[in-house]
């Protein structure tokens, strides 16, 4: 998505509303967290988050908390926080806790 957000940088948000990532009614981004966002991405990844705000669900799954997104961000705190506002105003936040499921077969094959 990231790489759709750059190659639309320049583009008027009057043109991008055709776009699959900002018309559907359900956004999905996967495992946000791994990797952090440079400047430029954090902007464009604001872009669609306001752009969306009010128009359509996003579920968002990471493996960071929510204090941890200025990280994520650049380091940017102001932008974080514009984006967190935005996401988080009408959300439902989710966190599970516990050990991973994918590991669970080698802790068994390691007790075993």
């Amino acid at each position: 998505m990231l790489i759709a957000l750059r190659t639309d940088a320049h583009q008027p948000l009057a043109r991008l509303k055709s776009r699959k990532y900002m018309s559907s009614s359900l956004l999905l981004v996967d495992e946000r967290g791994y990797d952090p966002m440079s400047r430029e991405e954090a902007s464009l990844f604001f872009r669609l988050v306001s752009y969306r705000y009010g128009r359509g669900a996003m579920i968002i799954t990471t493996n960071k908390s929510i204090r941890d997104w200025t990280e994520l961000l650049a380091g940017d705190a102001v932008l974080a926080t514009a984006i967190l506002d935005r996401l988080l105003h009408h959300a439902h936040v989710l966190n599970i806790k516990g050990r991973s499921y994918r590991l669970r077969d080698l802790e068994d094959a390691l007790k075993g």
